[in-house]
């Protein structure tokens, strides 16, 4: 469906809308194609893991318990839990998750019901039957979507056995591991410690010294590039990054856990260098996530634990916290580093300016709160004038609701071709280019800055 899409922003859509779908950052469970189990009953499915989802219902009052989250959660029929998201529907009117959940709904599980209290267990149970059939399993549903490659986000500590198991199947269809390190380079991390301890044991690498630290993360690296990965992921709340002459002494600090809250940011920030270093010798794309405070509301993470929907975006300066990393590695063409932010007010301020500039940057697409219609007409109208389409980094979905994928692509495609089609109306370019850069956003880029080619 093209919606209220019309004349040329329909054709360019139209051109699009059914090219393959490039993943190339997110957060499903290798294991549901290594097993393709059944997926679960719709709640488990639809509402407990959506955190865009239970936000907006805890926010009108609702305890995460009713929704199926934490151990008291765990308890609720899931049934009452769907019930529950039913009767307060109308609560997502006019947001992306409303959007997505409507596409899946109607255009991937079939439903012609609209969603209501009346409604929630004719559709729960419509949603159950078509969710036990074999052509509603993860691997066939991969193939209906027209997925060409899927990338997931993996521990450094992960073994990777469910990767392993989706390559010795025989599938044959791509799903690839990302490197998220954070666990042992984030001395402030509770489990710092503990983490460092398991490097040691999967890589059997000597870790009293930084030089045997810095091999075991070479070992991983090297690990996950073999089943596929082509990427790293850094997830961190303020970019600071700083070039230590002398990194041993903090490393020594925080693992004997005597480090302070400083020591454990300066050191983050050199390591964020060191990863960018061997990224310029491995080839794996750096993906920077900055800009989120997490678990703000103490009650909900004592009770329930990390992220239940109060991570809320902060203000960034990209500029300096930047600074030291790329005057050592920045001017490297071979070096990919994508920069995604919370912080709208830095696009057009501070990352396009940059990724105008430095070789190795590219813009990540609009992410988290902005991965909505509205957010990627700002995000182009802000980046775009100033760092071109060359230095962006196509789509990525950036989510654990599988079903969802393909609506999410939607919803950017469309936004590709209103954006382009505003463009040619202005006289900007020709319809030829419009064309040509459509292909770009919805695919093409993706698949070049990731190096996902082959």
């Amino acid at each position: 469906m093209t919606g209220n899409l019309n004349g040329m922003a329909e054709d360019l859509y139209l051109g699009i809308k059914d090219l393959p779908i490039v993943s190339p950052h997110g957060h499903c469970d290798p294991g549901w194609f290594a097993t393709d189990a059944p997926f679960p009953n719709p709640a488990e499915l639809l509402v407990i893991p959506d955190h865009y989802v239970f936000r907006m219902l805890y926010s009108q009052g609702i305890p995460l318990s009713e929704l199926g989250v934490g151990e008291e959660g765990r308890k609720k029929d899931p049934r009452a839990v769907f019930r529950t998201f039913a009767e307060h529907w109308h609560l997502f009117l006019g947001t992306p998750s409303r959007i997505w959940m409507n596409y899946v709904l109607h255009e991937t599980l079939g439903v012609s019901e609209e969603l209501s209290s009346r409604t929630a267990d004719l559709i729960y149970d419509k949603i159950a039957e078509k969710l036990a059939q074999p052509d509603f399993r993860p691997r066939a549903l991969f193939d209906r979507f027209g997925i060409e490659v899927l990338a997931t986000t993996d521990s450094a500590l992960d073994t990777l056995t469910q990767h392993q198991d989706i390559r010795a199947s025989g599938w044959g269809r791509r799903v690839v591991p990302t490197f998220r390190p954070d666990g042992v380079l984030d001395g402030a991390d509770p489990e710092f410690v503990q983490n460092l301890n398991k490097l040691a044991e999967l890589t059997g690498c000597d870790l009293d010294s930084y030089d045997g630290y810095l091999n075991a993360l070479r070992m991983r690296r090297a690990y996950f590039i073999q089943l596929g990965c082509t990427a790293t992921d850094h997830g961190i709340e303020r970019v600071q990054t700083e070039w230590l002459e002398d990194p041993d002494a903090l490393y020594q600090r925080l693992r004997r856990r005597e480090g302070t809250e400083q020591d454990a940011h300066r050191f983050y920030g050199h390591m964020l260098i060191e990863m960018a270093q061997m990224s310029v010798d491995d080839g794996l794309t750096m993906q920077i996530h900055a800009g989120s405070k997490r678990n703000t509301n103490h009650a909900v993470m004592r009770d329930f634990g990390r992220d239940k929907g109060a991570d809320i975006p902060i203000a960034m300066d990209w500029v300096t916290g930047l600074e030291a990393l790329l005057n050592r590695v920045g001017n490297s063409a071979e070096l990919r580093i994508i920069l995604f932010t919370l912080d709208e007010g830095t696009y057009a301020r501070e990352l396009a300016p940059m990724a105008g500039h430095w070789p190795c940057l590219r813009i990540g697409p609009p992410w988290w709160f902005h991965d909505s219609p509205a957010g990627i007409a700002r995000y182009f109208d802000q980046v775009v004038e100033t760092a071109g389409y060359y230095n962006l980094a196509g789509f990525n979905d950036d989510t654990r609701a599988f079903l969802s994928i393909p609506a999410r692509h939607d919803l950017w495609r469309r936004g590709v071709a209103i954006h382009l089609a505003e463009q040619v109306s202005r006289g900007y370019f020709c319809r030829d280019s419009a064309e040509y850069v459509a292909r770009l956003l919805a695919v093409d880029l993706a698949k070049l800055v990731y190096g996902l080619q082959s």
